[in-house]
């Protein structure tokens, strides 16, 4: 949707998508309630439940905004001629330029994060936002951000008793009067979801998987187990190199704005095959780990900080003056005790972008000198430190959840699934992250998280009994994409991949002598690793393609 403010428009909806819930007071008229919010303290915001993206023109002529806290839907705005536009997707803005800044920011996220996008003078709400246009300028503020209130003294039992009860709820809700059916990867959230959609009764729920001929990317056998386990209508697609082919394009034309989480292309087909059963709608697992601690990451960096509690003594007296000033600290062995004092003491989230791939393979390396005097290299860790310091009460695990709810959960996993289903012809809800589950994570201590370095304790002790014993200690996987090792081996994918990569170089944007590296040396060596680098470039060079086919793109600003 597209809406242009005009200066002698009436008050009323401009823009409206999702489905949000209210509070008792504002229960009724969709419209009422949301011109209500718009005139009134937008810190009332926060007791909205469910996705929203709304636009309203106020009585005094202002338009404002909104969005929920995960960004489950989108809204994008652009000012012309001194008048707001606003849209659903970037794309639908009018706008022709393209901004080299955001393309930096895509390399190193591996997508475009609020409020940028691609488009040159096309902003995007961030997640828990709102915003207000008046007199010709726009205000952006926060109305919600993550308060964590742990409780000193829980009780196991009764948490996991209203634990199970709000996991059940959020599925009710986000089901609706839809058939049921979900995606199931075999993990404990798809699981989790597939086994309380059974519980809810009524028609048996479709479950629908994705698998990978290749070792050690395959889970079938886990999603069988669940289906097996809860009973589903279970329904299988084995993805294969020449899907790629021919969908890498396609999907590449299809979404608004550079996007490279590889997992787009698996839960795409995965959709493709629900809708050609009927199905309307997919529930989809994202949020467990985001809210109960599962990353591995969370685990990996709590390593770190234990080095805080070596006394200062000998931290600053003995192994930091071995192992960093002198050549003891370049032996095979000391390697991994020098390396872990230097990110034990770089300070969070700095140390997190430490891991960033673009950063690893190093940004000169990749990129070149004039597309780099093009952008602020250091604006993407501007912006997560921006992110981080917006919950400064917290201990560092929630921190780092809260840091993950907008870079992993609102800027890359939700878009994924959210693109995927819009472009297979059917809706997704999420209920893992349903505002009371949401509340109810808020108050879990750190330790029911993360217990010594075992992910996510509680969730997956109150889960015991429900979900199979196999898939609540399996490690975490899901619909992993082997594309770096397929493109080793099928002539026509590499093609692909090889093709695109040299496009950009053509635009002076990658170094020509690591593009032929990277197919000749790195991908082979390490087809896991670098083929996520051959991804973002191929997918970001096919969009750049598709729309520039289509007429829309006429620079790069």
């Amino acid at each position: 949707m597209n809406q242009r403010s005009e200066p002698t428009a009436s008050a009323g909806l401009l823009h409206a998508h999702g489905q949000p819930r209210f509070d008792a007071v504002l229960s009724g008229n969709m419209e009422q309630a949301w011109m209500t919010l718009a005139e009134g303290d937008p810190a009332r915001l926060a007791s909205v439940g469910g996705g929203f993206a709304v636009a309203v023109r106020r009585a005094d002529g202002a338009i404002w905004m909104a969005v929920d806290r995960f960004a489950v839907e989108t809204l994008c705005w652009r000012i012309e001629d001194g008048q707001l536009q606003v849209a659903t997707r970037a794309d639908q803005l009018g706008a022709e330029q393209i901004e080299a800044q955001a393309l930096f920011d895509y390399l190193h996220f591996h997508a475009i994060p609020s409020p940028h996008t691609v488009f040159s003078g096309v902003q995007r709400l961030p997640a828990g936002h709102w915003a207000l246009f008046k007199d010709g300028k726009i205000e952006v503020k926060p109305f919600w951000t993550p308060n964590f209130r742990p409780q000193a003294k829980p009780d196991f039992v009764a948490l996991k008793e209203e634990f199970r009860r709000l996991v059940q709820q959020g599925v009710k809700r986000s089901l609706g009067e839809q058939q049921p059916a979900c995606f199931l990867s075999g993990g404990t959230d798809s699981s989790t979801v597939a086994g309380m959609l059974a519980r809810l009764g009524g028609a048996k729920p479709a479950s629908y998987s994705i698998g990978f001929e290749a070792e050690g990317y395959d889970e079938m056998e886990y999603a069988r187990l669940a289906a097996r386990h809860f009973g589903t209508d279970h329904h299988e697609y084995y993805v294969t190199p020449d899907d790629l082919v021919r969908e890498i394009p396609h999907v590449a034309a299809a979404i608004d704005q550079p996007f490279g989480n590889s997992s787009l292309l698996p839960a795409f087909c995965c959709a493709k095959l629900a809708y050609s059963d009927g199905v309307t709608q997919l529930l989809a697992g994202d949020g467990g780990d985001e809210l109960f601690g599962g990353n591995a990451r969370y685990a990996k960096q709590r390593v770190f900080s234990w080095y805080q509690n070596v006394p200062s003594v000998l931290r600053t007296c003995l192994l930091e003056p071995l192992l960093m000033h002198t050549p003891l600290g370049t032996l095979p062995l000391a390697r991994k005790g020098r390396s872990y004092i230097e990110q034990a003491g770089t300070p969070m989230p700095d140390r997190l972008d430490l891991y960033n791939l673009l950063t690893r393979i190093g940004r000169a390396e990749v990129l070149t000198p004039k597309f780099l005097t093009r952008v602020d290299q250091a604006e993407p860790l501007g912006l997560q430190r921006q992110v981080w310091n917006a919950v400064p009460e917290a201990n560092e695990l929630d921190r780092q959840l809260a840091f993950d709810w907008r870079f992993t959960l609102a800027e890359s996993d939700l878009p994924k699934v959210r693109q995927a289903c819009q472009l297979a012809g059917v809706e997704v809800a999420f209920p893992l992250l349903d505002d009371d589950l949401l509340a109810f994570s808020l108050l879990l201590p750190e330790e029911y998280k993360l217990r010594g370095s075992q992910l996510r304790w509680f969730f997956k002790e109150a889960l015991r009994g429900f979900l199979p014993d196999e898939i609540i200690t399996k490690s975490k996987h899901g619909f992993g994409l082997p594309f770096g090792v397929w493109c080793t081996r099928h002539a026509a994918l590499r093609e692909l991949a090889e093709s695109s990569v040299q496009g950009l170089v053509s635009r002076g944007w990658v170094r020509a002598d690591f593009a032929r590296r990277l197919f000749a040396e790195l991908l082979p060596a390490h087809p896991g690793y670098y083929g996520e680098m051959v991804w973002i470039l191929m997918m970001l060079e096919q969009w750049l393609l598709a729309h520039t086919a289509a007429g829309k793109l006429v620079s790069l600003v």
